[in-house]
């Protein structure tokens, strides 16, 4: 099984109430056991709602208490994030989750960059950085192959 951020199977979890989907993940979904999870919404924030960004840090940086989830209204979202990442860890744990494809650019999923100011930078969000303390392989869903989704889905 490996863990999918939802948007990427045509889920309309996002800030704005849409969805991303990923043509090949979706292709693949009645092949391959995808768990779709949205953080956000696993940790209480509701769909559409306002966007949010780290501010002063990435993922790891909100998970050691060092920076901050702060939507554009001005409100702290920490405890949110934090609650949504903390939830689909224990999904993978509970489900025993080795992999998890998760969309770039979220300040909860991105795996390589994050937006800031409307900016892409580098940095991980938040439920990315945590399954990765969990030892789970997190990778981006711009950078997969069929091929290795399949692998994924067969590994322990």
């Amino acid at each position: 099984m490996i863990i999918v951020s939802a948007c990427l199977l045509g889920v309309k979890c996002r800030y704005d109430g849409g969805s991303t989907p990923d043509k090949k993940l979706q292709s693949m979904a009645s092949e391959v056991a995808f768990i779709p999870v949205c953080p956000e919404q696993l940790g209480g924030l509701p769909t559409p709602r306002v966007h949010a960004q780290i501010v002063d840090g990435n993922g790891e940086d909100v998970i050691n208490g060092l920076a901050k989830v702060i939507d554009s209204n001005n409100r702290d979202l920490t405890g949110q994030f934090l609650k949504g990442a903390e939830e689909v860890r224990e999904i993978a744990r509970l489900m025993k989750v080795s992999t998890a494809i998760m969309k770039e650019e979220s300040p909860s999923c991105g795996v390589r960059f994050i937006r800031k100011s409307g900016v892409t930078k580098e940095g991980m969000g938040v439920t990315s950085a945590l399954l990765m303390r969990e030892g789970i392989h997190v990778i981006s869903s711009d950078e997969i192959s069929e091929e290795y989704v399949r692998y994924c889905s067969y590994r322990k």
